[in-house]
């Protein structure tokens, strides 16, 4: 590398990529080569592993040496995984990156020109599209995070289970609520100053509470879809009963967090009521893990109420006056105006 390369290396952001994993060798295998090929002249990987069981470790010893590893003794889940990860990296921004995500060569680049171009810009996301269906969208972010009024997430390009085709529809970079954990950039001295995730939250929607938190520090958010990764979706936590039950209950946690009492006041019991018909719906669908999920999520949220264990935020804005927020009902949207793409529901 000449003086001038190795000048212009130096001037670019030091990216540490950081992959949680747990018991996923062969998400490993799969997809690490991909992370390894990124486009970028001042990144490392690393591999967070968190408690695993397999031969996570000796499989990346032998096949991928120049990849960093840290070890934890015990899975904490996504949110203490993380926590404990990165207070032990240095660098300028963290990505943290699903294990079961295939990158494109160059994804890297723009997301560190987006950030670099406003220093109140915390975090971003790449455009998520299926790794089995390239040409949709992907759950778990798809081109980046919204949420209604009465904390339901979705996203541009996902509402509810429907994932539109990726038609460039969304292809501008624009302000969000939150930016997907399963490919997030985020700066690292704003994740050390807001204490990172919530770790009772284990996993699920413990970035959208993040998200809620730096925007409430008056940071901004950004979907950036030019960059692009393929992302397989559930790898690390299957769908049943108990991802159900993180969901629903963190999702009720975030609100008690986060939205101001006024709000919470009024909000929480309709949101329990929501809850509830969706519990009995899926009962009478025989979806009975469904509801016994639902149900220990409002039990389990009644207890960290009355134990006091709910950490408030210090911000006290209204939801409305964030970014990324629809100020209606999604489940009216969706369920009886039969609206499910986004662009029908926000315009």
């Amino acid at each position: 590398m000449d003086l001038h390369s190795q000048k212009q290396t130096r001037l670019k952001p030091f990216v540490s990529i950081v992959i949680l994993n747990y018991n996923g060798v062969k998400y490993l295998q799969q997809f690490l080569p991909s992370v390894l090929a990124t486009q970028y002249e001042n990144f490392e990987v690393v591999v967070a592993d968190n408690g695993s069981t397999d031969n996570s470790i000796s499989f990346l010893k032998t096949k991928f040496p120049s990849v960093k590893i840290l070890t934890s003794a015990s899975n904490e889940g996504f949110a203490g995984g993380y926590n404990w990860a990165l207070k032990k990296i240095n660098a300028d921004y963290y990505v943290l990156l699903n294990s079961d995500v295939e990158v494109t060569p160059n994804w890297i680049t723009p997301m560190v020109a987006l950030m670099s171009s406003d220093n109140n810009i915390a975090a971003c996301q790449p455009k998520l599209l299926s790794h089995k269906e390239p040409l949709l969208f992907e759950y778990a972010g798809a081109a980046g995070g919204w949420i209604d009024a009465f904390g339901y997430p979705f996203s541009r390009g996902r509402i509810f289970d429907i994932c539109e085709k990726d038609q460039a529809q969304y292809n501008n970079e624009d302000l969000i609520f939150w930016a997907s954990g399963a490919a997030m950039m985020i700066r690292s001295n704003v994740f050390h100053e807001l204490e990172g995730f919530d770790a009772s939250f284990f996993a699920h929607q413990e970035e959208i509470d993040l998200c809620w938190r730096i925007q409430l520090k008056g940071y901004k958010i950004y979907c950036c879809p030019k960059a692009i990764v393929y992302h397989v979706g559930a790898g690390t936590l299957p769908r049943g009963g108990r991802k159900v039950f993180l969901n629903f209950r963190n999702n009720l946690v975030m609100l008690c967090k986060n939205l101001p009492f006024h709000e919470l006041a009024w909000k929480l019991p309709f949101r329990l009521a929501l809850d509830a018909i969706s519990a009995w719906k899926g009962l009478f669908s025989g979806d009975a893990y469904f509801f016994t999920a639902i149900v220990k999520a409002h039990f389990a949220l009644i207890g960290i109420i009355i134990k006091g264990k709910v950490k408030r935020s210090s911000g006290t804005k209204q939801l409305k006056s964030l970014m990324g927020v629809y100020n209606g009902s999604l489940v009216f949207q969706y369920f009886v105006k039969k609206k499910q793409y986004f662009n029908k529901i926000v315009s």
